[in-house]
């Protein structure tokens, strides 16, 4: 059962949804867990599968929108990693405040850059006691590099450079297509594509500015501050968009207990269909069970 709910970020209403397992009795108090959704995801594409499989396991899950995406207020469409990153403390503070949940006992769980702003969330947050980072980015700068020819990167830096000098005289980012900055792999956009269609809230367009937010941000540089909490890392080896080795960069720096996953023979979106959602859902059910219990 799910419900449609609403809690503030930095003065902005964020609109999200909370998920409630069907044998939950009055009076219950669960672990609770907040989903996040990647760069250009909104709560309603992809989110609402892992909610089901997490309420069938027995927690109580919660889906938001971040500031200017979907049905939340913001400036639209603006990738701010720090933004999100307080988004996301204020959703575990909204899903602490919850009388079935348990605010001692919260979980995060992200997806592409969703799996970087987890990562960061869980180093500076305390209150997160465990964390499933899914097809993350590791080095925002080093993930934009790999995915482009030579040429190609220095076209974006000097794009960036353009769009900085202009901002600071006019107040105004210039607007791109989502797939001219992601540039996915054909595998990548066929699946998005697909995907994104039939969600009205999907945008297709970015503002340039976000390049500089993207190239600053590290979830490496403090990864290491998560433990003794766990932190699970799932990858695929065929993933043209987010490659392994951003997970595989992720592991290496975080503390025990860790555990990393690579599923064979997926691509980036097949994280989100079937057969690899089952095998990304077993291990994080399976990894939340060990370390965060649904009921206390």
């Amino acid at each position: 059962m799910s419900k449609p709910i609403h809690f503030y970020s930095e003065g902005h209403k964020l609109s999200g949804d909370l998920y409630l397992p069907d044998d939950l009795k009055p009076g219950e108090r669960r672990a609770g867990i907040v989903l996040c959704h990647g760069y250009t995801g909104v709560k309603d594409l992809y989110l609402p599968d892992n909610a089901r499989v997490l309420n069938e396991a027995g927690y109580v899950v919660l889906t938001f929108d971040y500031k200017g995406w979907g049905e939340s207020e913001g400036q639209r469409s603006r990738l701010a990693p720090y933004s999100r990153v307080a988004d996301v403390q204020a959703a575990i503070t909204y899903l602490g405040l919850q009388d079935c949940v348990d605010e001692d006992r919260i979980g995060i769980y992200g997806t592409s850059y969703g799996g970087a702003t987890v990562t960061w969330v869980g180093a500076v947050d305390q209150r997160v006691k465990c964390i499933v980072s899914c097809v993350g980015v590791a080095h925002g700068a080093r993930w934009m590099r790999s995915v482009r020819r030579p040429d190609e990167w220095v076209d974006l830096l000097a794009r960036s450079k353009a769009d900085r000098e202009k901002r600071v005289q006019d107040g105004e980012s210039e607007w791109a297509d989502r797939a001219e900055i992601l540039l996915p792999d054909r595998q990548s956009a066929a699946l998005a594509e697909a995907a994104r269609k039939n969600n009205p809230n999907a945008i297709n367009t970015l503002p340039l500015d976000y390049i500089d937010e993207t190239l600053q941000f590290h979830p490496e540089w403090v990864v290491d501050k998560i433990a003794p909490r766990p932190i699970l890392f799932i990858t695929t080896d065929d993933d043209r968009l987010v490659p392994p080795e951003e997970s595989y960069a992720l592991y290496e720096k975080a503390g025990e207990p860790k555990k990393l996953v690579t599923l064979k023979g997926f691509g980036h979106y097949e994280v989100y269909v079937e057969p690899a959602f089952s095998q990304v859902m077993d291990e994080t059910v399976a990894w939340f069970r060990q370390h965060l219990p649904a009921r206390g």
